[in-house]
């Protein structure tokens, strides 16, 4: 097969930040105490953050990217399509 037959797939997820990070979480085998202990944060804080109560905002997902070994902005803004921006 030649591959200028196929098309490249397109994916799309709607995602909030709060779901992001849950996300972003699970997938590093992490559980809420685990990352409440890598950023100084409460599991309480942790579990507001994943639920949409609370706000992530730009200084808790600085520490939280850091802890989690992302940018920022994969937290901020897992929406993002280059392709959309004129």
């Amino acid at each position: 097969m030649d591959k200028k037959n196929f098309v490249k797939a397109k994916i799309n997820v709607q995602m909030t930040p709060a779901e992001m990070l849950k996300t972003i979480r699970e997938l590093q085998g992490l559980s809420q105490l685990d990352l409440a202990k890598l950023t100084g944060m409460t599991q309480s804080n942790i579990s507001a953050l994943e639920t949409g109560t609370k706000n992530i905002g730009r200084e808790r997902a600085l520490v939280l990217a850091k802890a989690l070994k992302v940018h920022p902005a994969v937290i901020l803004f897992p929406d993002f399509d280059i392709e959309q921006v004129a």
